[in-house]
């Protein structure tokens, strides 16, 4: 697999007004084309600043970012979408022209802008919703809009920061086999931060571990076992004790220090 991004060894430091934090040390990490790698730890351990990092919003102290050979030194649209945990959609506009809203800042004319949305709409499973505005939407069909938005600009990497994090768990898992789908026929590369473990093992091809802040890279899990994913398998059974062994301690010492 040709590698995309590399990370190397970033180091970030957030100034507060109760003094320096230290989000990230010494972090590197590689991730090939077309994978769908999840990062999980604990709560303030850089998740976030690694995905910041990448969609060019955040810049390391130390250590440096590159997508395709090339350093990251700011925002790039046209090569990485982003999905935050929040959709983000404005009120005043339509599911099909929130999915078109990228597509717009680009200065795509007006009638190509809306027949791409248009197209994704039957995919998301929005084409009877077009016309709806977010009030009228449920927060599973809002998600989708917001991914909907970041597939209409077609970049090569999809960010996603939590972005399932505010539904039920059953909209999750019926979301989570959506974007399964999208994935494997687009074959983008998805950087995905979550803190559910079943999400990180249903989706993944590889699981990143981070130690609690200041965020490390702790262990790199591969998942190598096809899809659909039976949480009731003895593999993925094996795998969550284990993804569980390697977060366990971090979570409990990130506790211990909040």
């Amino acid at each position: 697999m040709t590698q995309l991004i590399a990370i190397e060894r970033v180091a970030k430091r957030y100034l507060t007004s109760s003094g320096a934090v230290d989000a990230l040390a010494d972090v590197s990490l590689s991730v090939g084309d077309g994978e769908f790698c999840t990062i999980i730890g604990p709560s303030g351990c850089g998740k976030s600043t690694v995905l910041g990092m990448l969609g060019g919003l955040v810049q390391p102290d130390t250590g440096r970012v590159l997508i395709a050979g090339e350093a990251v030194t700011g925002p790039d649209p046209a090569r990485v979408a982003t999905v935050f945990q929040d959709p983000g959609l404005f009120p005043w506009r339509t599911a099909l022209d929130n999915v078109a809203f990228g597509l717009e800042l680009q200065g795509v004319p007006r009638e190509r802008r809306r027949r791409i949305a248009g197209d994704l709409l039957g995919p998301l499973g929005l084409k009877d919703f077009a016309a709806k505005y977010p009030r009228e939407l449920s927060g599973g069909m809002r998600q989708r809009v917001a991914i909907g938005r970041a597939l209409a600009i077609d970049t090569r990497i999809l960010l996603m920061d939590e972005p399932f994090g505010a539904l039920d768990e059953q909209t999750r898992m019926l979301m989570g086999d959506w974007l399964l789908d999208i994935w494997r026929r687009t074959s983008k590369t998805v950087i995905f931060v979550t803190h559910s473990l079943q999400e990180a093992l249903a989706l993944s091809t590889r699981v990143v571990v981070m130690t609690a802040r200041p965020g490390r890279v702790k262990t790199v899990l591969p998942l190598d076992l096809p899809y659909p994913r039976s949480m009731e398998s003895v593999e993925v059974v094996s795998l969550r004790a284990k993804l569980w062994h390697e977060i366990r301690r971090e979570s409990l010492r990130a506790m211990s220090e909040a």
